[in-house]
């Protein structure tokens, strides 16, 4: 299949997406990622935002976490995404029964019938793959959802005190139920904070509904086609970390995130917003600060802008923020999201335009 990634030279070989013009490079991966969602749509109606929000982690090296309520097709758009890709996919079914070594694999005794010699031999679990779909992660104990955080943060497993190294590209795709609590085993914070996005599904459109009900009545689905190779993801996520932000807009993110950590004070003599005030008991870490900027820059390439703005932090901030801030007693009371607290963030908290610095700088960048 051909690369829809690179470029053709002079001499009819395929040249590095790094080495191409940025500009150039950007329309490729826009051509691809319209192909990408082109084959998507075959199965999946609408939900574009979430489509997006998936490929951005996965384009920003990330995972990320799906919610909504039951029949609102998770388990097949993420299914669905994976085989748009030339990728080995893995689905895990999370059941309270569910063991960590039914995940990362085991070691098993194996004897050569021919010398009589026994020895361990490791038997690879179905994490390795580069996308695993962890369906109803919340289903299952702690102790097995743990056994999926050394692979999530460092791409690797660890079995009988030997490190085994997880096939690249790697994205861990989960999802939940958010209304059905019955017998289920929240994620723990420090879990939560290793998903770049927390991705919401709602209810489709009446449009979009009759359209289903059109395709899932009549038994004629379709049948995504791989767009993408396991170099051309590669490639983009090279691309996204090359793209080039502004300290202003750096200064931007990491204000937004600060603003969530009601025990530490305001800086620059900013007030902080009346509704993280009221509601907010806990505030976001760093990598809160680090997934803002990467999935903007991800916003921006999906674009086809060459730098990030404003309005691309902007765009992804609710899939980053909404799961690393913990509301307060109040909030429950007063009924009031994360959703809309960072939607009072967005509109409180200033961007305060660049410095002449800032400014000299993005022009050298961009000349």
């Amino acid at each position: 299949m051909p690369d829809p990634l690179a470029s053709q030279t002079s001499s009819g070989t395929h040249s590095d997406l790094a080495s191409t013009d940025p500009a150039r490079a950007i329309e490729q991966v826009r051509g691809a990622y319209d192909r990408l969602s082109q084959q998507i749509h075959k199965v999946i109606v609408g939900q574009d935002d979430v489509v997006d929000q998936i490929l951005m982690a996965m384009f920003c090296r990330g995972h990320a976490l799906v919610e909504g309520v039951p029949g609102l097709a998770k388990t097949l758009l993420i299914s669905t995404i994976a085989r748009t890709l030339s990728l080995g996919f893995s689905r895990i079914q999370f059941t309270p029964d569910l063991m960590p070594s039914d995940i990362t694999g085991t070691e098993v005794i194996e004897e050569d019938k021919a010398t009589g010699v026994r020895e361990l031999r490791f038997v690879k679990g179905p994490v390795f793959a580069n996308v695993i779909l962890a369906d109803e992660i919340n289903r299952t104990p702690p102790k097995t959802q743990a056994a999926l955080l050394e692979a999530m943060q460092e791409h690797q497993v660890t079995v009988g005190g030997m490190q085994h190294k997880l096939p690249e590209p790697f994205f861990v795709l989960a999802t939940q139920n958010p209304i059905e609590q019955e017998g289920t085993y929240p994620l723990p914070e420090a879990q939560l904070d290793r998903f770049m996005f927390n991705v919401r599904i709602t209810y489709p459109k009446a449009e979009e509904e009759l359209e289903i009900v059109r395709r899932t009545t009549a038994g004629a689905r379709g049948t995504p086609e791989p767009v993408l190779t396991s170099q051309d993801i590669l490639r983009v996520q090279e691309l996204v970390r090359m793209t080039p932000v502004a300290d202003h807009i750096i200064r931007y993110a990491i204000r937004l995130v600060r603003a969530t950590r009601v025990s530490e004070p305001m800086e620059g003599g900013l007030e902080r917003p009346k509704l993280v005030k009221a509601y907010v008991g806990w505030g976001a870490g760093p990598r809160a600060s680090e997934y803002l900027i990467l999935a903007a820059k991800a916003k921006a390439i999906l674009s086809g802008a060459t730098h990030v703005t404003a309005e691309h932090v902007k765009a992804i901030a609710k899939p980053v923020l909404r799961h690393r801030i913990l509301t307060n007693f109040n909030a429950e009371a007063d009924q009031v999201t994360t959703d809309a607290i960072i939607d009072g963030m967005l509109k409180d908290i200033p961007l305060e335009g660049a410095s002449a610095g800032d400014r000299k700088q993005m022009d050298a960048v961009m000349r």
